[in-house]
């Protein structure tokens, strides 16, 4: 508590002028300075490294982490020209052409726009009133990608931080539709509630049981070559009735982190519908590509679920964050969420957010979804996504073609493949010879990751540790792809010769 002593006087707080304001001149000559920056920083981005490859230490030693918070401000000009360097000389760039690593895209420089104007506005998109065009736009958003994946456009839907917390919030709405008792009141100690899920779900599904109360030994895994696996999920449901558990949910992947596959979308929905069980589609990834040439036929399946999750910031080219959770009945939502406490006077003003979701402060994550939509049309984004499915496509063909790589996989716009010596090919598959394979290319992950050149991750395929290549990049082209074979070779080759010169014995296979 401030003491008297030091209280502000009312006189000085007649002509109040806080620390933090600025005049509109001021703002105008700061946002001038950093757009000028940030522009700088976007034409530049091709010709430097993905990354600085540094370790905590040294980005700790530039931040100067361990200073203590100072006792009295500074100019922001000089702020922003420190940060504005901080940023641009010391971070991984997922905006760069070559940034494959993860399915985080490059993005939008007009999202990069749209979020200093909702700053300007800070609307709390939790409640109509508090919101409203703020409200309305996020609503609209919701019903232009529910069409633009072929989903129902009347459905219930809002925005999130991401997909875990989109799927998080289908599985929330789920549980409550499906449980066959006050599961928010009661709690889950009253049932077994069992989920079905392929080995190849995102983690997600792990936290949504453990923050559901249900426990990860809820989930029951149904694999199969191709996704999940029809004649063993129905044979572990009857299973797990006999055995006393309630189950609830099946959860389809429409596009595998690992590798893109996707699970047999329609022919789970027809489970689901004949056993009255929730399908949900985790489509964070590859829902928008619903519809497009060479695309899974399974995907089509999205139409028939009863909620997907779809990530505007993966495929949709928005700064993060923004994740959407969409559910087909919008009444499931508000079952799931809704609470009304008499300090809340938000009744009749249309809809609230905080009542359909789980925050009740929410950001205005809309506004840069709604404007890309407007600047590029569904078309467009048709358009680049293909291309990006085109590129990996490329990708795959190139190393199917070249002599020390082995193209492994090639699903949506991610590709798989690993480098393989000449000399071992002759031996593949044998125990020794995969260990030793799966060592290189581990080491070969760090060393292009090293190299500033590319960054790609990586993938487990049945036992086979490969380069996994994610293309989510507009500024990604041909010439990009036709460069990863030969930087893959070349390091692969330099890898190589370093583990045969560190690894004592066995040389009959690391020739």
């Amino acid at each position: 508590m401030t003491s008297m002593s030091t209280a502000p006087s009312i006189e000085r707080l007649r002509t109040r002028a806080a620390p933090l304001d600025m005049t509109g001149d001021q703002f105008r000559s700061l946002g001038h300075e950093l757009v000028d920056r940030i522009a700088e920083f976007l034409d530049s981005m091709r010709s430097g490294p993905v990354t600085p490859v540094e370790t905590p230490e040294e980005v700790r030693a530039v931040l100067d982490a361990n200073r203590e918070l100072p006792e009295e401000g500074k100019h922001a000009s000089a702020l922003l020209r420190h940060s504005a360097a901080l940023l641009f000389e010391h971070s991984l760039f997922n905006g760069h052409p070559r940034f494959y690593g993860y399915i985080t895209s490059s993005a939008a420089p007009i999202g990069m726009l749209a979020d200093l104007l909702a700053a300007a506005v800070n609307a709390n998109v939790g409640a109509w009133k508090l919101s409203p065009m703020a409200t309305e736009i996020e609503a609209q958003v919701i019903r232009w990608l529910a069409k633009f994946i072929g989903y129902p456009d009347d459905c219930g839907g809002l925005l999130l931080s991401g997909g875990n917390m989109a799927n998080l919030t289908c599985f929330l709405a789920a549980r409550a539709a499906q449980a066959g008792w006050d599961v928010r009141r009661q709690g889950v100690v009253s049932g077994r509630l069992c989920v079905y899920a392929s080995p190849e779900a995102h983690t997600w599904i792990q936290k949504a049981a453990d923050l559901a109360g249900l426990g990860t030994e809820a989930i029951h895994w149904i694999d199969g070559r191709r996704g999940m696996d029809l004649d063993e999920l129905r044979i572990r449901y009857e299973r797990d009735k006999e055995e006393g558990y309630h189950p609830f949910l099946v959860v389809g992947s429409a596009g595998t982190v690992s590798t893109g596959a996707v699970d047999p979308l329609p022919d789970l929905a027809a489970f689901c519908q004949e056993h009255k069980l929730w399908f949900h589609i985790d489509g964070a990834y590859g829902a928008f590509a619903c519809g497009l040439a060479g695309t899974p036929p399974e995907l089509r399946g999205l139409e028939s679920a009863d909620s997907v999750a779809v990530d505007p910031h993966k495929w949709l080219y928005a700064p993060l964050e923004a994740g959407c959770a969409l559910v087909r009945n919008p009444s499931a939502l508000r079952n799931a969420f809704s609470y009304h406490p008499p300090y809340y006077s938000f009744e009749g003003e249309g809809l609230n957010y905080y009542d359909i979701g789980p925050q009740n402060s929410r950001g205005f994550r809309a506004l840069k979804v709604w404007l890309a939509l407007q600047q590029a049309g569904a078309a467009g984004y048709r358009e680049m996504i293909q291309d990006d499915i085109v590129l990996a496509r490329y990708l795959y063909d190139l190393a199917a073609d070249h002599p020390e790589l082995e193209a492994v996989t090639h699903h949506l716009s991610i590709t798989t493949l690993r480098y393989v010596p000449q000399a071992l090919r002759g031996d593949l598959g044998s125990e020794q010879t995969e260990d030793y394979l799966n060592e290189l290319n581990r080491r070969l992950l760090v060393a292009i990751e090293k190299s500033g050149e590319a960054f790609i991750s990586n993938a487990v395929i049945a036992g086979k540790y490969v380069l996994r290549f994610c293309i989510v990049n507009f500024r990604a082209s041909a010439g990009d792809m036709e460069a990863m074979p030969p930087l893959v070779a070349r390091l692969g080759r330099r890898v190589h010769g370093e583990l045969k010169s560190s690894t004592a014995g066995g040389e009959s296979t690391r020739d």
